[in-house]
């Protein structure tokens, strides 16, 4: 197995979006080849309720797709298609943007005012731009959970993983998207597609990641890591993008890791992205500004 070296280490930055919801941004609204297909990863882990409440009324999306995890509280979804919904702890939403949708998301605190939980966007491949767009909505109960002799815990939302399969299917990008918890002073190695762009983002816990390709040695007490660079040391609100190989290692901290482990085959196209519309050609994306000023936005199905 070739283990991925640390590519770059990056801590989430503070902004505002929607009407006025204050979280933490990842990546994004940037370069798009490294995290390719991915384009943006935001936090949105809360807890006051004046930060998170005024939501992301109606706005439109166009050549994407968007997921949803909650980790705690609420998130109501009601879009253009005439979907409506209610996702909260544990549940995923996937929306296919696809020719054009306009949605809106709410969100609401748990019963101790917590709004935790995170959106990955997706890029279409150009041949998917302009698909008719879906809605998928998974429940806490349907994700498989896996639980390895070490205690190891993974939860699969999308993607193949130790012998199960994700719930949300039939997207282009082929993506893994994971729920890792590793115990307290565990090592562990997890799988990761060699063809794929991978990153993870730490939100509980802290640990180190390998940082290259050789050997590592058993992690007992007063051992060191067998690698050509040092580990890459990380804890909350920490996102580590891969180099390539099939395996990423963890060496989980004193109160253990948890992370989203994320995968997808690169797209290789180029990208003319402005706010919420991402298209490959700047003529493209006028013409998605133009329709949805003249109403012409929304497609017939």
């Amino acid at each position: 197995m070739s283990i991925r070296p640390v590519k770059r280490l990056i801590e989430s930055k503070p902004t505002m979006e929607g009407a006025g919801v204050h979280l933490r941004r990842a990546f994004g609204f940037g370069s798009t080849s490294e995290f390719d297909p991915f384009l943006l990863l935001d936090d949105f882990r809360n807890d006051v309720p004046a930060d998170y409440l005024a939501g992301f009324p109606w706005h439109p999306h166009r050549g994407i797709e968007t997921i949803t995890y909650v980790l705690a509280g609420e998130v109501e979804h009601g879009d253009s298609m005439g979907n409506r919904g209610v996702i909260g702890a544990g549940d995923i939403q996937w929306m296919t943007a696809g020719s054009g949708i306009i949605h809106q998301e709410m969100p609401k605190g748990d019963v101790a005012g917590r709004m935790h939980g995170f959106q990955l966007w997706a890029n279409l491949p150009s041949s998917q731009k302009m698909t008719p767009p879906r809605y998928q909505e998974v429940k806490a109960p349907d994700i498989p959970e896996i639980v390895d002799d070490d205690g190891t815990v993974v939860r699969v939302v999308c993607g193949g993983f130790w012998g199960k399969k994700g719930p949300v299917d039939g997207i282009a990008t082929d993506p893994t998207y994971l729920d890792v918890s590793v115990g307290p002073g565990k090592r562990k190695s997890l799988p990761v597609e060699t063809r794929s762009q991978a990153f993870a983002y730490v939100f509980a816990g802290s640990g180190k990641f390998c940082n290259a390709s050789g050997p590592l040695a058993v992690p007992t007490e007063g051992v060191q890591w067998l690698d050509t660079k040092p580990p890459a040391e990380v804890d909350n609100r920490s996102l580590v993008l891969f180099d390539s190989g099939d395996e990423v290692t963890v060496q989980a901290g004193e109160e253990g890791i948890r992370f989203l482990l994320v995968s997808g085959r690169p797209l290789r196209e180029p990208v003319a992205w402005y706010g919420p519309i991402v298209m490959n050609t700047q003529s493209e994306l006028q013409k998605a500004f133009l329709e949805l000023e003249q109403g012409k936005f929304l497609k017939e199905r």
